[in-house]
């Protein structure tokens, strides 16, 4: 820590996020180091060994060890209340990590149908030609993660929640018991709700995955990911293979999210109240057929919600425009978000500037008809990543693609 106060661990996330980081240089900089360098020297010929084979800390080579990385990983640590972090190049790479670290051949993987496209493929496809098999299962129904489970096999439950598109919001504390009760662990996806938001360690999940490309980035500058959990599984299991397999976070990437921490809890408060207001104003509007969102009582997991997530909402909506049909859904889907002028039609989320996509077509394009399906993502669904405009001037834009909106 920063400061080297001996209450550092008590104090708010707030402050955790812009005072928690590896001890100054001798420079005595304010603003925390930008280390570009591939390789750090030794002070001798035995130092290199010990510290090549682990037996004494510090910095060797930039794809497993640096110290601007080193910074940005025990600051999330903090955030989310695990004992270490382990930053990557991408949450893409934080989850392929996680499957080369934990995994082999013949486990089996338990996963919400719900997630990001990109998971299912890896997780279904990928990983599945190198003989882990993966369960899909409700996002939102404990008896089919129960039901799925394969006592000697089953070796992790994978989550996300909120997930996307949908909002769905899963029972992490549920999950945990499941999972540990059959000998495996549960890994939470925390991308929508960030630490500002959302704890999962606190909720009894072993890992805690996050895609810094979103909200702890914050303005959509950078790709970063990381794995937050304890000493023993990320140290002992996953840098291991990030030693080997490079799946790392650079020096300046590392850098630009670590600043972007310092802002997180504003910015997620801030844009969760935006994204409440547009909810409310959204299922109001005759050409809306439904709105996701966990912030609304008609949520169906709106409880369970405000429990685990800090009793916001977060700063992602998806809404359903009302049509006849899929063909009909899809052209006024496109009619709506080609009508935007201030909304950028861009699949990612997370930033300052307000975004919207159509999940079938983007995000989720690469899986099969039947796999949308069984997701729930239909053509007429849209996803909206609150930004920080004024809340005014969004639900204008809205507003110019719903017929009747008032």
């Amino acid at each position: 820590m920063s400061e080297g106060k001996d209450d550092v661990p008590q104090w708010h996330p707030d402050t955790l996020a812009v005072r928690a980081s590896l001890p100054r240089t001798p420079y005595g900089e304010h603003s925390e180091a930008l280390f570009l360098s591939s390789s750090f020297i030794q002070s001798d010929a035995r130092s290199a060994a010990a510290r090549f084979a682990g037996d004494e800390d510090g910095f060797i080579y930039s794809r497993f060890s640096n110290p601007t990385v080193g910074m940005f990983e025990q600051r999330l640590a903090a955030l989310e209340g695990t004992e270490v972090a382990l930053a990557t190049s991408s949450g893409m790479g934080a989850i392929t990590l996680l499957m080369l670290g934990l995994l082999q051949a013949g486990d089996h993987v338990v996963c919400s149908r719900s997630v990001f496209g990109a998971t299912l493929k890896l997780l279904g496809d990928t990983f599945g030609r190198f003989g882990v098999q993966t369960s899909f299962v409700s996002q939102t129904d404990v008896s089919e993660w129960r039901a799925a489970l394969r006592p000697g096999r089953t070796r992790l439950l994978f989550a996300e929640t909120p997930s996307n598109p949908l909002i769905e919001v899963c029972d992490i504390a549920a999950l945990a018991g499941l999972a540990h009760d059959c000998g495996a662990l549960l890994v939470v996806d925390n991308c929508f709700c960030s630490p500002a938001l959302q704890r999962p360690a606190a909720f009894g999940a072993d890992l805690v995955m996050h895609s810094g490309t979103k909200f702890l980035d914050g303005q959509g500058r950078v790709l970063a990911g990381a794995l937050c959990g304890s000493r023993e599984l990320v140290e002992g299991r996953l840098l291991p293979v990030q030693r080997s397999a490079g799946i790392s976070l650079s020096p300046f990437n590392a850098w630009v999210v670590l600043k972007g921490l310092e802002t997180l809890g504003l910015r997620m408060r801030a844009q969760g109240a935006s994204a409440l207001e547009l909810a409310q104003w959204l299922q109001s509007q005759p050409g809306v057929a439904r709105v996701h969102y966990p912030g609304l009582d008609s949520h169906p997991q709106h409880a369970l919600a405000m429990r685990q997530q800090s009793g916001q909402g977060g700063a992602v909506l998806s809404f359903e425009v009302a049509a006849d049909g899929p063909e009909q859904a899809r052209e006024r889907a496109f009619a709506l978000i080609d009508s935007t002028r201030l909304c950028s039609i861009t699949a990612n989320f997370g930033d300052t500037r307000t975004t919207i996509t159509h999940p079938a077509s983007t995000s989720h394009g690469r899986l099969s008809a039947e796999q949308r399906a069984a997701a729930g993502i239909g053509q007429g669904l849209i996803r909206v990543g609150v930004g920080l405009e004024h809340v005014e001037d969004i639900r204008r834009d809205l507003a110019r693609g719903l017929p009747g909106s008032n």
